[in-house]
């Protein structure tokens, strides 16, 4: 056969090849065919579905066998159709009222223990420290004459509970030992909520935040009931082929400003719930100075949607996660919703999700890239996927970045959910590594409830519980800072 015969035959077996694995991508809705991580190739915005509303009817998202992330290829889409939607069925409203979180879920404290609600209430609140700083946020007074003090709590399904409850009874009896690769199952769910006084607010916007009775733990200990508003939620949650969850966050639109990256500034005309008009550089008013902020009342949202741009331009910093069509498919799926729902969950919008590439992976070698890989990473090779800056106003207000200059913070040293939810315990007794500690409320639960020997059993007072519950944040508080270290 002549030479130029047979280079004729290859390049047709070539334009063949790859006719062939366009098509397939083409039948496969955009998402490649060989188990690499996809962006939603689709020239079709991300939008969201008309399945979802009216709001009192929105279904739950699918999540197991035959889900979207029933597969080795996903689209950047699918997880923010999921977070959407997720948040949607969690808050839409019952007959009575109450959004289903609130009616359906358990109320738990940062140490996974239940707690009694008071008759006719579905709230309580005391916990009013950031994950981590331990941070306590202010709302302004400038904007109602009264600076409220911002609380959370914490939510978790049967599905969650049951599993922490029983991996705790297991690793207690040495059934399974602390380092282990063991995962919660498909739909449990793990929900931390903001709150703060309505008082807080103008009477002429509260109509815009949703408002519930709570039993709230005042200065002097004692519970008072008030009226609350809500204002950002985290929902994280298991979907097939994520263990390591995946972690959404909502805020409420009118509450604090965006740092403008191409002019160096954070700028309001307005009073906001959470900054005072007017303008402010540098990271003062994100940064916890141990007692307070080094700016007070100028808490401000470090980066858009948790998608990291570069001091002085517009452009996108260089990371594992591809723009901007993560950035453009989160504003696409947020303008869906608000020309679709009604009602007053219409004034918080999806500040973006994250999550782990598992595309290919069987179910071990995901469980063991949690254990082994360092997750949180944002440079081009990791596996982080969406907003690799995630962070909630309201919840980490003062763990944004660790660095203290705004031109110090690079793709090196993002900061992001999996910056602290990590494999690794808090216990410097019984050390290990598993991907339910990414879990800091299953975490927690494991320590303080830890066996004592009988001895000390028969003698212990019921200031055990407490004492635990305090190691417990004092321990939180050295693996925080130990992050701080390994991020500078």
């Amino acid at each position: 056969m002549k030479k130029k015969q047979i280079i004729i035959i290859v390049l047709l077996i070539a334009v063949a090849a790859v006719g062939l694995y366009l098509f397939l991508i083409y039948r496969n809705n955009g998402k490649a065919v060989d188990g690499v991580y996809s962006e939603n190739t689709s020239a079709d915005p991300c939008e969201c579905e008309t399945s979802w509303f009216p709001h009192e009817q929105t279904p739950p998202p699918k999540e197991g066998d035959g889900s979207p992330f029933d597969s080795a290829n996903t689209t950047n889409c699918d997880f923010h159709q999921w977070s959407w939607q997720k948040f949607l069925w969690l808050t839409k409203p019952l007959p009575n009222g109450n959004p289903l979180f609130l009616d359906s879920l358990k109320l738990v404290t940062p140490e996974m223990a239940v707690v009694p609600l008071p008759p006719g209430l579905k709230l309580v609140l005391s916990s009013i420290n950031q994950a981590g700083s331990e941070g306590v946020l202010l709302s302004n007074p400038k904007i109602n004459k009264i600076a409220d003090t911002v609380y959370y709590s914490i939510h978790v399904n049967n599905k969650f509970f049951d599993k922490a409850t029983r991996m705790a009874d297991s690793i207690y009896s040495k059934k399974i030992p602390y380092s282990n690769l063991e995962t919660f199952p498909v739909g449990a769910v793990e929900l931390k909520v903001s709150w703060v006084n309505a008082d807080a607010i103008p009477k002429d916007r509260q109509a815009d935040y949703f408002i519930t009775k709570a039993s709230v733990m005042n200065k002097n200990k004692k519970y008072v009931q008030k009226n609350v508003a809500l204002l950002g939620m985290h929902v994280v949650g298991v979907v097939k082929n994520h263990p390591e969850f995946i972690w959404a966050t909502f805020e409420h639109q009118d509450m604090a400003p965006v740092y403008d990256k191409k002019d160096n500034v954070v700028t309001s005309a307005n009073e906001k719930l959470l900054y005072e008009k007017g303008t402010t550089s540098g990271l003062k008013g994100i940064t916890w100075d141990s007692i307070s902020p080094l700016e007070p009342n100028k808490a401000f949202i470090l980066y858009e949607y948790g998608v990291p741009k570069e001091v002085g331009s517009n452009s996108y910093m260089a990371t594992s996660q591809a723009e901007p069509a993560n950035f453009n498919n989160i504003v696409n799926i947020n303008k869906c919703v608000a020309s679709k729902l009604k009602g007053v969950f219409r004034n918080y919008f999806y500040n973006g999700s994250i999550w782990l590439n598992f595309d290919g992976m069987s179910s071990e070698e995901q469980a063991v890239a949690i254990v082994t890989r360092k997750i949180s990473s944002a440079l081009p090779d990791s596996l982080a996927r969406g907003s690799v800056n995630l962070a909630n106003i309201t919840m980490e207000t003062y763990t944004q970045t660790f660095k203290k200059d705004i031109h110090a913070i690079s793709n090196k040293n993002l900061v992001n959910c999996f910056t602290c939810h990590q494999s690794k315990n808090i216990d410097t007794i019984n050390k290990g590594k598993s991907p339910l500690y990414l879990s800091h409320v299953f975490e927690s639960y494991l320590y303080t409830n830890t066996p004592v020997p009988a001895v000390t059993a028969k003698n212990a007072n019921s200031s055990l519980k407490s004492r635990r519950i305090e190691e417990t944040r004092k321990l939180k508080v050295k693996q925080f800072e130990d992050f701080v270290r390994e991020n500078k």
